[in-house]
């Protein structure tokens, strides 16, 4: 028996990673389908270190099947960080299923094995070509960000990122209480990254 494994991921604290919670139910209620774990987490997609990511992996059991809003929740990686991805869904055979890739679809459905094979193989290479594309979407982002914010500092308005004081001294507080990154993660709805920057800094005023 295969388990549905829906993978939410939003890339920046502000953002909600549980937006497409209601398209993923809606899809899979459609289709008489069960989804038996919701995993969630606010991570860049061009990350290839995602915990909980790699917790769903570690959960799924063969022919599983991950289920995503678009293929770029799941990966903005470069090439080479979305074949050691591919490497890891390959390995217990899970099946990516994404709202935004209707061959992918079939997936989730029973077929027999020729029409199986033909479609995971039609599968694979649009997934590859839409994680491409997600990719450079991410570079050419990136790229314009640079370039705005340079012309702003060269004008003299560039004040960077404002910071969330109030829930940067509450990761603080929780961090010298003893609480685990994964604790204070669900309470704040942060990224470790943040987490991470919060306890260097206690670090380092030790």
């Amino acid at each position: 028996m295969c388990y549905i494994r829906a993978y939410l991921r939003a890339s920046t604290d502000g953002q909600d990673a549980s937006r497409a919670k209601e398209q993923l139910k809606a899809f899979a209620a459609e289709r008489s389908l069960q989804i038996v774990s919701w995993y969630e987490e606010n991570e860049s997609g061009a990350k290839l270190a995602r915990p909980v990511l790699f917790r769903l992996l570690a959960d799924a059991h063969d022919g599983d099947i991950l289920l995503v809003e678009q293929v770029d929740r799941l990966s903005r990686l470069t090439q080479g960080d979305w074949e050691k991805l591919k490497a890891e869904l390959q390995a217990k055979h899970i099946r990516v299923v994404a709202l935004d890739l209707p061959t992918s679809w079939l997936m989730a459905a029973k077929a027999d094995e020729f029409t199986g094979r033909m479609f995971e193989a039609i599968n694979s290479m649009l997934l590859d070509m839409l994680a491409a594309v997600a990719r450079k979407d991410y570079d050419d982002r990136r790229r314009r960000q640079a370039q705005g914010q340079a012309k702003a500092k060269a004008e003299g308005r560039y004040r960077g990122r404002v910071e969330d004081v109030a829930r940067n001294a509450g990761i603080a507080s929780m961090l010298k209480s003893g609480q685990s990154w994964s604790a204070i993660q669900a309470a704040t709805g942060c990224s470790r990254a943040t987490i991470a920057k919060i306890a260097k800094r206690q670090a380092r005023a030790a």
